[in-house]
């Protein structure tokens, strides 16, 4: 009896439930399916950096199967027309899959299914993107929660009530032969697929995303979870796990990277450092929380993908002016911390969380720029691209969404700048023309005298811009905008 196992964003063979009940049902005969589908590859939404992560993984994933004596099957094409045509010539009994959480991905997915019915075909749908599902975390009348601090209470009881459920780590399973077919493509190069990287991307895979877990959980190592709640708000240290992408294309599990602090939790001892490392560790689960959270509301609520949380926010009049959105784009807003974000983007197809925060409250509510266009482009950028993580962000720094930052709390570029990189080292990682700025000026150069700007070589409006808007001024004018539209009395 054979069984296919669809891959979709579960890029790993161990802690995947729907493979590893294909291969029970199968007895190892499974045939482990990727598709390559124009309705995703050609979205206006993916990137190249996805692309090029997804490929690297992809080969990873085949190199993992080919050790276990098997292989991954890639096919093009429109997804109910390859899965049609694999198991009329497999003959395959079922099909196995792990559920995603996208509008489109629930229609295609019900469309899969009603195709698996005509077919006498059996399925079998597991949940391995999340640590508890969109259903399971409810209020006590049974409603899912809008706000995040009563969810991540709820949620982290349930984690300790579950926690031997989830401490379960599956292996992965023994494989027999995969038989060749016409149809059968090599896993094309990223050039293959029409698509040119120029950012610098981390390796994409298992193999990596596991050993970056295993470092990030190591206390003995120089940059651990251990400091993470000290410096993950800092864009210069290296104190944040860099799993996004990994997690995004479930090259490493959630319910893994949950067991792995969770073991830690148990051996930390009452030395000197116990109660920083344990404040960390908590920290660092609250964030896998956060991503439980975005998911359960755009399965609860999939209108934030297209509008406002709170629909009154639909009524912003945005000035949406497009040369100050390509100066976002370029890091050429004159505000260093922003262009110093923005450039980190150009270039690594990765941003700082805490510099995430901050040019998404610049583009909303000092140039006045709908959270879309910054979403929608973040998505375009981004190796971690993830449609529930980013809307929710975007929204909360817009304040249109669930659990927001209120509209009326507007993030001012230069003292966040002050606040989070106080020597300006970040700052001139990305900005080299202001390598020689003093550190008093550093988040603000247009305030150098002109013998101050000659001495570092850096003249503002000609080495470097001036601020394209005025922030006082703006935060006036976001002020009076969401005014207009908010219920919500200052």
């Amino acid at each position: 009896m054979i069984w296919i196992h669809w891959f979709r964003r579960d890029l790993r063979l161990r802690d995947n439930p729907a493979l590893y009940t294909a291969a029970i049902r199968s007895n190892g005969h499974v045939i482990p399916l990727f598709i390559l589908d124009d309705a995703i590859l050609r979205a206006p939404r993916t990137g190249a950096a996805r692309i090029a992560f997804m490929i690297d993984a992809l080969r990873d994933l085949d190199a993992s199967l080919r050790a276990r004596g098997s292989r991954l099957v890639v096919r093009r094409g429109r997804t109910l027309d390859v899965i049609r045509d694999l198991v009329r010539e497999t003959g395959a009994a079922g099909v196995a899959w792990n559920r995603d959480y996208t509008p489109f991905a629930r229609r295609r997915d019900a469309q899969v299914e009603a195709l698996l019915r005509d077919l006498n075909v059996e399925t079998s749908i597991s949940e391995e993107a999340v640590i508890l599902g969109p259903d399971d975390v409810r209020t006590g009348d049974g409603r899912p929660y809008a706000v995040y601090t009563p969810y991540w209470r709820r949620w982290r009881a349930l984690v300790e009530q579950r926690r031997d459920e989830l401490q379960h780590e599956l292996e992965p399973p023994l494989f027999r032969q995969v038989s060749d077919h016409d149809a059968d493509l090599a896993i094309p190069d990223a050039a293959d697929l029409g698509i040119t990287l120029s950012q610098h991307i981390p390796p994409g895979g298992e193999t990596p995303g596991n050993a970056r877990l295993a470092s990030f959980v190591d206390l003995g190592a120089a940059h651990s979870i251990a400091g993470y709640a000290d410096g993950r708000d800092l864009p210069a240290e290296p104190a944040t796990s860099r799993l996004s992408p990994y997690l995004r294309f479930g090259c490493v599990a959630p319910r893994a990277a949950l067991r792995a602090a969770l073991r830690l939790l148990d051996r930390v001892d009452d030395g000197q450092n116990a109660e920083r490392t344990v404040r960390s560790i908590e920290t660092w689960i609250g964030e896998l929380a956060w991503r439980d959270f975005y998911y359960q509301i755009m399965w609860h609520y999939p209108h934030v993908l297209q509008r406002s949380f709170k629909p009154q926010y639909d009524a912003l009049s945005w000035e949406n002016d497009l040369a100050l959105f390509d100066a976002w784009k370029k890091g050429r807003t004159g505000y260093p911390i922003v262009d110093a974000a923005m450039r980190q983007l150009n270039q690594e197809a990765w941003m700082h969380n805490r510099a995430r925060m901050i040019v998404a409250s610049f583009l909303t509510k000092d140039l006045l720029i709908d959270w879309r266009w910054g979403e929608r482009h973040f998505m375009q950028q981004l190796v971690d691209g993830d449609h529930a993580a980013n809307n929710g962000g975007w929204q909360w720094s817009a304040g249109t969404g669930t659990d927001a930052q209120p509209y009326f709390r507007i993030f001012n570029p230069v003292s966040q700048g002050q606040k989070f990189d106080p020597q300006g080292m970040y700052v001139r990682r990305y900005l080299p023309e202001l390598a020689q700025v003093a550190d008093r000026y550093v988040h603000a150069p247009w305030t150098m005298p002109p013998a101050e700007q000659r001495r570092c070589g850096v003249v503002i409006g000609r080495d470097y811009p001036a601020p394209i808007v005025d922030h006082a001024e703006r935060r006036m004018r976001a002020l009076a905008l969401y005014r207009a539209v908010s219920s919500v009395a200052l």
